[in-house]
């Protein structure tokens, strides 16, 4: 599991709805003093209709119906572990120099119909075949823009509703508001102001937690993994066209790990064997 998401939403959550339950006195007796308060004065259902289902309901106003139905895809991405670790794909990308190095272009067929990524498969057919070498650049970097802006549209969906909740919440504030001045009786009084406001308040606060809380870190989440994606498949691109050109296999490792920080580097660069592999782990660590 995702687990910076995970502690970050639910942390999140605990705080607030500690600070919802709780009533802290800093000037009481004693000076610091903590008071149960009640978590049904934060429950309304007219709020949660107008905030959550008018949410809802503008974002598919707004996006094709293709974009929803991958909604879960999209929670499935952001809980799952599965990462593009650039390491990895350096040291394919090597091995596949070596063995084009020693045996030939023609010799990575084999290896391309065992790699189970389509791009990865992709590339290494295309030099197979002997395609221009600048077509092949184009080709690979053409779909690296277009699925760059499928992500980009989907990570926009939440940008949205992170920006929609809490108009709408605004909305039903101002839905309580006028209800509540239109219920007014200044000749009678009218003792229910106060619960009436509050009343009025909790849309607002319905749809900043919507906003910060889901919507927004999931939009932030969705982007991360694109600019993950994007960085390995940038390496793929460029490794391909480096055994294409027939560049040693040492030095195409070191002009790929350039894509990399200098930490992640210099534990990419560790000892073969066991030492190499644990140097795999940390720089998989250093990236997360």
């Amino acid at each position: 599991m995702n687990l910076n998401y995970i502690i970050g939403v639910v942390g999140a959550l605990a705080v607030c709805l500690f600070g919802m339950i709780t009533q802290i006195n800093l000037g009481g007796n004693p000076p610091v003093s903590v008071t149960p308060g009640n978590l049904k004065n934060f429950v309304d259902p007219a709020s949660i209709l107008i905030t959550i289902g008018c949410t809802i309901f503008v974002v598919v106003a707004s996006f094709p119906g293709k974009m929803l139905r991958e909604i879960p895809k999209h929670i499935k991405i952001i809980l799952g572990t599965k990462r593009f670790d650039p390491i990895t794909y350096i040291d394919q990308l090597v091995e596949l120099a070596q063995i084009a190095r020693k045996n030939g272009l023609l010799s990575l067929e084999e290896k391309a119909n065992e790699q189970p990524d389509p791009f990865f498969k992709q590339a290494i057919m295309m030099i197979v075949d002997a395609y221009d070498p600048d077509k092949v650049r184009s080709i690979l970097e053409n779909d690296i823009e277009c699925m760059s802006a499928r992500h980009d549209d989907a990570a926009a969906m939440y940008d949205k509703a992170s920006s929609v909740a809490p108009a709408f919440g605004m909305v039903g504030t101002l839905v309580g508001l006028i209800n509540m001045l239109k219920g007014m009786n200044l000749e009678e009084g009218n003792t229910n102001i106060g619960s009436d406001m509050g009343t009025a308040l909790i849309t607002t606060l319905y749809g900043c937690i919507l906003a910060h809380m889901f919507f927004g870190p999931i939009a932030t989440q969705l982007r991360n993994r694109d600019e993950e994606e994007v960085l390995c498949k940038m390496i793929i691109v460029e490794g391909v066209m480096s055994i294409q050109a027939g560049e040693n296999p040492k030095f195409l490792r070191e002009r790929l790990l350039t894509y990399m920080e200098q930490m992640q580097r210099e534990l990419a660069n560790g000892e073969s064997g066991e030492g190499g592999k644990k140097s795999r782990k940390k720089a998989k660590k250093a990236d997360k």
